[in-house]
C-alpha cells in the first residue's frame, strides 16, 4: 500500500514544482532521498542501559531498528573514549521514509506544546533539511508513563534538490509547517 504523502507527491507536488522551476524533465524534479533520526546519549558513558530503552523507543518510533552509533574520537572532558557507544541512529528510505514524515508532520509536531513552526533556516545549502525535536513524548506510539527520561533527536530530510529554495518548495507541498 502506498502512503498518502507519495501518491500526493507524485500526483500534484510533481506537476507544481515542474511548471514553478520550468524543469524540462521529470526526473529533474526534487524528490525525497532519506530520512535519518538521530538520538545523541551522551548519559550512555555512565550508564549503558540507557541505550537499550533508546533504541525501544526508536524502533516503535520509526518502525525500524536502530544502529547504535559510537564514538570516532576520545575527550578526556566528557570522559569519553573512542569506541564507546553514545547513540543510535535509523535510515529511512522508501515506504517507511513516507510513513514517518507523515506521521512528523501531521500527528507529531501538532502536538509540541506552543508550537509556532519549524525553522525555515535548518537548510544546508544543498537542499537537505535538518530539524532537532526536544521530547520523543511527542510521538503518539510512545507511552508517557513507561518513559525513564524525555530526550531529543535530530531528523535529517535528504532530497534530490539542487537548491536550498527547490527544497523548501518541496517540503512547503509535503505539509512541512515552516515558520513565518
Amino acid at each position: 500500500m502506498a502512503s498518502r504523502i507519495k501518491q500526493y507527491y507524485e500526483e500534484s507536488i510533481v506537476p507544481a514544482l515542474a511548471e514553478k522551476f520550468k524543469y524540462k524533465n521529470r526526473m529533474q524534479v526534487p524528490a525525497l532521498t532519506k530520512i535519518v533520526v538521530n538520538m545523541g546519549l551522551g548519559e550512555a558513558i555512565q550508564n549503558p542501559k540507557v541505550l537499550d530503552n533508546a533504541q525501544q523507543e526508536m524502533a516503535v518510533i520509526t518502525g525500524q531498528w536502530p544502529v547504535l552509533r559510537k564514538a570516532r574520537k576520545s575527550i578526556a572532558s566528557f570522559k569519553l573514549r573512542a569506541g564507546m557507544t553514545i547513540g543510535c541512529m535509523v535510515t529511512l528510505r522508501r515506504e517507511n521514509m513516507y510513513h514517518f514524515l507523515d506521521k512528523l508532520i501531521n500527528v507529531a509536531l501538532p502536538r509540541v506544546r506552543d508550537f509556532r513552526g519549524v525553522n525555515p533556516k535548518g537548510f544546508d545549502g544543498r537542499g537537505n533539511f535538518s530539524m532537532g525535536i526536544k521530547e520523543q513524548i511527542i510521538f503518539p506510539e510512545i507511552d508517557y508513563d513507561k518513559i525513564d527520561k524525555i530526550r531529543g533527536m535530530n531528523i535529517t530530510i535528504v532530497t534530490t534538490a539542487q537548491t536550498d529554495e527547490e527544497a523548501r518548495e518541496l517540503l512547503a507541498y509535503l505539509g512541512m509547517p515552516f515558520r513565518k
